[in-house]
Parts: C-alpha cells; structure tokens; sequence
C-alpha cells in the first residue's frame, strides 16, 4: 500500500468523524411537515392554556413612617416619653409583614379562609364582594375545608345547601380555636332546603346565610362557598405580600403591593394591613406609658392606704386628746420639718425605683415591661435615654423571632446591643444612687436638728405635730401621683401612630399584568419547533443507513454506476414487461455505463462477466441481475445469469421454472452443462440456477468445476451475469471475484448500513474487490436531499423530469396507493 492510498484512508476518516451539518439540515427539510405538525400542536395546547387562565393584577399603597409627637407633649410635661424615632422602625416594619403573625390578623380580620365562587366556563371563580349572599361563620363550631358547598336560591326565602363529594374523610376546622378533626363524609350528595337568615348546624357547615339586599341573584349560575386551611391560606399570603421601600433604601416612605386574581380581595388586604400595622404601632409606642401607668397605680394604691392609716390615726388622736394650740415658732419648725421628710421621701422613692430597676435587669430577659424613671421623679437624662433604648431594642427582638430562627447572627448583634445598654444603665443607676444616698444623709442631719428643736414640747403637742406632718406627707404624695397618673392617662389616650397611609389602595381599573399570553405563545413556537429538531438530530446521529448518495460519496472513493429508483411490480421483469418505465430506462443506463468499464478492463476471451453482490440479503441484487441480464439481451447480446447463490436460490421464479438442476448439479458432476442451461422467453437470455442447497456451497464454488463451467460459458455467450449471495454474510462472493471482470454492489438506500461501505473499502483497499461499482436501489430523487449529484429520477445522463414524457404512464391513482400500502416492499 502507497502513500496515497493511506492519504485516501485518513480523507475518508476524517470526513466520517465530522458532522454533517448539511445533511442535517436537509433531513430536517424532508421532515418540515412533522415540525410544522408540532409546531401548530404546541400553539393550540399555548391557546387552551391561555383561555383557561384568570387575569392576574397587581395593586399597591404606599405609607409612611413619622415619629409623630404627642401633641399633649410638651416641656412642662413632667412624665418624660422618650418615643425614639424613624431609625430601625422601617426594617422593623419591612419585617413585620412578612411575619406569620401579622398576616393571621389580617387574615382572621376579612375571613380571608371563606370563598365565595361561581362557576365559569373552566373552573370555579372568585367573586369575592360579588357573592349574591353573605355566609356568617360561627367561628366556634367546625367548618369543613376545601370542599365547595353549594347554595341554590329556591323562591327567595329559602334556599337549597348541597355538595357532592367522592372520598369519605374529610377534614374540619374550628376558626376560633384553629382545631382540626376528622369526619365521616357520606358518599353520595347531600341536598336540603333552609331559610335564608336561620341559624344552620350541620356536622360540616355551621353558620347562617343571607341575602344581599343590592346583589341580583343569577338562577343560571352555580354559586358555592368554600372554607379553606388556614394556616395555608395565611402562608400564602405572607409569600404574596411585598413591602419595601419607595424610593431609596433610607426612605421612610414604604410601598405595600400584591398580585392576585381578584382586586378586591388585593385592595381590601392592603388597606387592612396597613390598619393592623398602625394599630400594632401604637400599641407598641403605649407600651411605655402602660407599663408607667401600672406603676403609678401600684405606687398610688400604697399611698392611698398610708393615707387612710394617719388619717385614721389623727382622728384617734383628737378624739383622745384635748384640742390645744402649738406655739407659733413650733409651727414653722414642725413645717419645715415636713418639707424635709417630704424631700426625704421622694428620694427613698427614687432610690427603690432605681434598686426595683437594677433587679429587674439583673433576673429578668424581657425589657419592654419597665416603667418611666420620670415617674418616680429620676429626672437623669442618662437613665432615660439608656431605659427608652433598651425598650427599643427588645421590642425589635421580639419581632424578629416572629420571622428568624433562633440562632440566627442578627440575635447575636441585638443581644449585644441589648448587653451593652444594659451595662452603661446599671453604671448610671450606681451613680445616681450614691448621689441619692448623700443628700439622704444630708437630709437626715437635717430633720435631726429640727426633731432636737421640738424635744422641749409636751409628749402630746410633739405626737400631735408628727401625726399632722405624716397626713401632709400622705397627702401631697397621694395628690402628686395622682397628677402624674392622670398626665400619663391623658398622654397616652392622644398619642398617635408613627405609620400613616399616605396612598390607599383603590380599583381604578388597572389592567391586568398576566398571564403572558405572548410569551405563551413565543414558549410554545419555541418548544413546537426545538423539540422535533431536536428528535430529529438524535435519530440523525444514531442513524446507520445510507440516505442518499452524497454520504456515499463521502465515504467511499469507490464510483457510482448507476440508480434505480423504486417501482412496484408483479416481479422482477420489468425491465422486460415494461420497457417503457423509468426503472427500464435506468439499466440501460448502467448497461451504458458497464460497456466503459469492460472496455478499461479488457479479458482474454470475447465474454465479460459480471458479478452482482450486496452486504446483506434484501438489497435487490437478484432484481438488479436479472434486469440488468434482460437489458443485455435485449439489445442483441447472447446474456446468460448464473445463480450462485447457492444458500438461497431465488432467480428461478421470475422465470415460472424449476430449481430442481443448475449449479450445484454441474460442480458434483451430476449434470453436463448443457443438462443445466434453461433457455427462458426472453431471446437471447439463457439462465442457470443454483440447483438443491448443497450442505457444502463454499466448497464447491472453490473447485475446479466452477472455473470449468466459467471458461465454457465464455465461449458460449457474451455477457455472463453471476448472482452472487451477500458479501457481509459469507464468504463465498470473495471466492468469485476471480471470475468477475467487473464487479457491482448493490447498495439500498435508507436499508444498507454505513458499516458495510466500511468493509467494500477495507476489500477493494488490499486488493480482494477489483473493478468495482456501487449501484444505488431504492433511490428517490430529491435536490434537498442528494444534493451531490444532478441526476434525475433514478438514472443518471440528463433525464431529468423532461424524460417523463417518454416513458409510460403509470396509475398514481388513490386506489393503487392504498393498495400498495399493504404490499411487501
């Protein structure tokens, strides 16, 4: 083997390993009608999704977060409330929505668990405010869910409640306590007439029905209520709900928005939660003034029973003892004397305000229950900042846990926070208690140089003076809790809401923003053309057959003979019984074509031979011997066909003759020649056939016998045709190439496998396959397809469609192309 031979080897190589994109692409052509079939497939089912889709909106509304003073604040205010400001409510607030909490107010506030439907055309609808009746629920008896139940007015004041249900459990759900339980369903529908107005109890509906007074009653429609899981409803709409900020991460402006299937359900949960989160607001600022309140409370109770004591205790002394007269100076003494005591005690009430608050910090977790230092008269600003900041942030904690799992790193960061205030208060406290014990001390050396002063006094006047000072004390303390409870009382009743709607949301006809019906339609050309083409380069990939005789091109350097398209016939005749046809015309055209090929490889006698082979059985090389044979004869040539397909004779039964002597008769010397030579209707065309099966086939056609019978029939005739078995089943056809001047292999479109090319090209590269051509059966003309040759339909010297008009009109008729559905090919 050369140089070029093994060039030759790595082109054919290399063009198998590339893809043929052209070839795809023209088998993506021939197949135009399956892509377009699902293409048109996929927009109808894009068409029937789309008309069975609901609307979808979207609404918003927009609030605003103020740190709004109370207008009964002012600096005179002797109760200090420090609110905080707008720093950390907007996250606080971001955050609350989207908590499980708030969306069970909301949810529980509209009865967001109860639907009102209709039936539409498809699928039940939402009619929400539509509803022709109202359902009140009794929220304490169990309701059943997800089952619509039916509601069908009968004359206005009675209407008829049913369902229709095929399982036998079902689930129900008690709203007010959320307790689920099971029930026994009856199989069957349940069907019963009740007044509209009147209490019902039914072991899955408990609650009354009434009639709108302004919503007509459509008696053509089907109208339902259903109740549904509430903890799954609450859930979806916790992850439907948005909330952020308007414009700017620092915006204290928030816009609340959602999308849904019905506006009105949208407009009526966004105003609800932005009343919810107002009032939660405001019940979270008051938080401060109620604690204060409850501890002005306790403090005045204990004032007030002080008060009884030393009034009853002045009653008792007066009743006891004479009335008397003190002495002036006495007087002024036992008075400045009780503005000491009173100092006294309200600095014995700071310090165990400051000693409750230092324990309360110390043994407790939760920090949104200390009341105002203001309210026991600490008036640092340091112990009032810290106290308002560690409110703050627990109140930010307490939200968080509604939304964070715990352990989450933003506990971690608010502990600290938390920590950190706690310290710098319990400093502060410290502090200001040691200032506080100093003026005690300054106070009771005080009252202890005036009580020295009084000792002279009779033992009656100086009780009488001390019962008198501890009423004074009582009382003005009593009087002075009583202002600040009444102040407190009045600062929180006009206290206000930091949140504030500033944009409500409203239906004002907004369009819908889904379902993309477009883009439904662009999905479904998208996937209705992809998803054929797809399939298309799988099989493309994963096909092994010829096609067409470009691939052959591109893998063999072997040359094409000739093409014969398909034709359907009685038998293998016809280039005989219809000379006229294509098919005929298309084995003249290789009788042309072989007279080149004998002529470049001239034999030792006047005869040339001709073998015939294919890879496997089924190819048409018997069809193409034996019309190849009769064009030969036909024109004059003294043709003989050889069957030497001795495993499965077959070219006997075109002729109406027997197999019972041919070849294998004459190799086992059984028979002489002329014993086996039949000489059919067909002038000039003698035939041989194989004879019985012999048990030995490749045996006999390596003896001497065939090559006897070859070099007589050379002088006998001038065409010999050898009918040989398939070259990629045994390995007889190689045995007969010896006695073949020109050797044809048969090659069946879309039936031949690419591996058998393989093989011819492995044979005739080392020598063992001389002279040889490949002869396309089967073969279909179409430019997209073939489009390395310009040849017409079938056969190939310039035909063309034009050479129709000499051939035979065939019957393309409705009738014959059903019957040929049914026949063998």
């Amino acid at each position: 083997m050369d140089y070029k031979d093994f060039e030759d080897i790595e082109s054919l190589e290399s063009q198998r390993i590339g893809f043929d994109f052209k070839g795809f692409l023209f088998k993506a052509l021939n197949l135009w009608k399956l892509v377009l079939l699902c293409v048109g497939v996929a927009l109808i089912i894009a068409y029937f999704i789309n008309v069975r889709k609901q609307n979808i909106y979207r609404l918003d509304s927009l609030i605003t977060i103020e740190n709004d003073q109370n207008p009964f604040f002012t600096a005179n205010t002797s109760i200090s409330f420090n609110w905080g400001g707008v720093s950390g409510k907007v996250s606080s607030i971001i955050t609350e929505v989207k908590t499980r909490t708030h969306n069970e107010l909301v949810v529980d506030s509209l009865e967001y668990y109860k639907e009102y439907l209709r039936q539409g055309k498809y699928h039940l609808l939402d009619i929400y405010k539509e509803s022709p009746f109202e359902v009140i629920t009794n929220k304490s008896k169990p309701q059943l869910i997800n089952v619509p139940i039916k509601i069908k007015d009968v004359d206005g004041k009675r209407f008829e409640l049913s369902y229709e249900i095929e399982k036998v459990n079902g689930v129900t759900l008690q709203f007010d306590s959320r307790t689920k339980a099971s029930i026994k369903l009856k199989s069957e529908s349940f069907k019963q007439v009740f007044d509209y107005g009147k209490p019902i109890e039914l072991p899955f509906f408990n609650g009354v029905i009434a009639l709108k007074p302004n919503v007509a009653y459509d008696n053509e429609s089907d109208y339902f209520v259903r109740y549904l899981n509430f903890d799954s409803i609450v859930e979806n709409y916790k992850n439907i709900i948005n909330i952020a900020p308007s414009s700017g991460e620092a915006s204290s402006v928030l816009r609340l928005s959602m999308i849904g299937k019905n506006k009105s359900k949208i407009v009526d949960y966004l105003n609800a939660t932005a009343a919810i989160l107002s009032k939660t607001e405001l019940e979270r600022k008051n938080l401060y003034a109620t604690n204060t309140i409850k501890f002005i409370d306790s403090s005045l109770g204990n004032v007030n029973e002080d008060l009884k004591l030393v009034t009853d205790e002045m009653n008792n002394f007066r009743k006891n003892n004479k009335v008397f007269d003190v002495e002036e100076e006495m007087l002024q003494i036992s008075n400045q004397l009780r503005v000491y005591e009173q100092e006294q005690l309200q600095e014995e009430s700071k310090l165990n305000y400051l000693n409750s608050l230092e324990n309360y910090l110390r043994n407790k977790t939760d920090y949104t229950q200390i009341a105002a230092p203001s309210s026991a008269g600490i008036t640092e600003s340091n112990i009032l900042l810290s106290v308002s900041r560690i409110i703050a942030l627990s109140v930010e904690r307490r939200n968080l846990e509604y939304s964070t799992k715990e352990g989450s790193i933003l506990f971690d960061d608010l502990d600290r926070k938390i920590d950190t205030e706690k310290n710098v208060l319990i400093e502060a406290i410290s502090s200001t208690r040691n200032t506080i014990s100093v003026q005690l001390s300054t106070i009771a050396r005080k009252i202890a140089n005036l009580e020295g002063k009084l000792i002279g006094l009779p033992e009656d006047q100086q009780e009488y003076l001390k019962i008198q000072r501890k009423l004074d004390l009582s009382q003005e303390a009593y009087n002075i809790y009583q202002a600040k409870r009444s102040e407190a009382a009045i600062v929180k009743a006009a206290n206000v809401s930091d949140i504030t709607v500033i944009d409500e949301a409203k239906d004002i006809g907004n369009p819908p923003i889904g379902p993309k019906k477009s883009l439904n339609y662009m999905l479904a050309l998208m996937i209705g053309f992809f998803t054929p083409m797809f399939l298309i380069f799988v099989i493309y990939l994963l096909d092994s057959t010829i096609h067409g005789s470009d691939e052959i091109e591109k893998m063999s350097k072997i040359p094409i003979l000739g093409l014969i398209g398909k034709y359907r016939y009685k038998n293998n005749l016809v280039a005989y019984e219809k000379p006229k046809s294509a098919v005929a015309e298309s084995f003249r055209a290789i009788r042309s074509s072989l007279q080149f090929v004998f002529k470049n490889n001239p034999s030792d006698t006047r005869a040339s031979t001709l073998m015939v082979t294919s890879s496997v059985s089924g190819e048409g090389k018997t069809f193409t011997s034996i019309n190849i044979a009769t064009v030969y004869a036909l024109s004059e040539k003294k043709t003989i066909l050889l069957g030497l397909d001795l495993r499965k004779p077959k070219i006997f039964g075109d002729f109406n003759i027997t197999n019972e002597k041919g070849v294998v008769n004459y190799l086992i010397d059984d028979s002489s020649l002329d014993e086996i030579i039949t000489h059919t209707h067909i002038k000039n065309l003698d035939l041989i056939t194989s004879g019985p099966i012999p048990p030995n086939p490749s045996e006999l056609l390596m003896g001497n016998r065939l090559k006897e019978l070859i070099s007589q029939l050379k002088d006998q005739y001038d065409i010999i045709i050898l009918d040989t078995p398939p070259l990629g089943l045994v390995t007889d056809a190689l045995e007969l190439t010896q006695y073949a001047d020109a050797t044809v292999f048969m090659v069946r479109l879309d039936y031949t496998k690419k591996g058998m090319l393989q093989l011819v090209n492995a044979k005739h590269r080392t020598g063992e396959l001389k002279n040889i051509s490949f002869i396309l059966n089967f073969y279909r003309h179409k430019s997209n397809h073939n489009y390395g040759y310009g040849y017409g339909y079938g056969y190939g010297y310039g035909y063309g469609v034009y050479g129709n008009a000499y051939h035979e009109k065939e019957d393309n008729s409705l009738i014959k192309k059903v019957r040929n559905l049914f026949k063998r090919r």
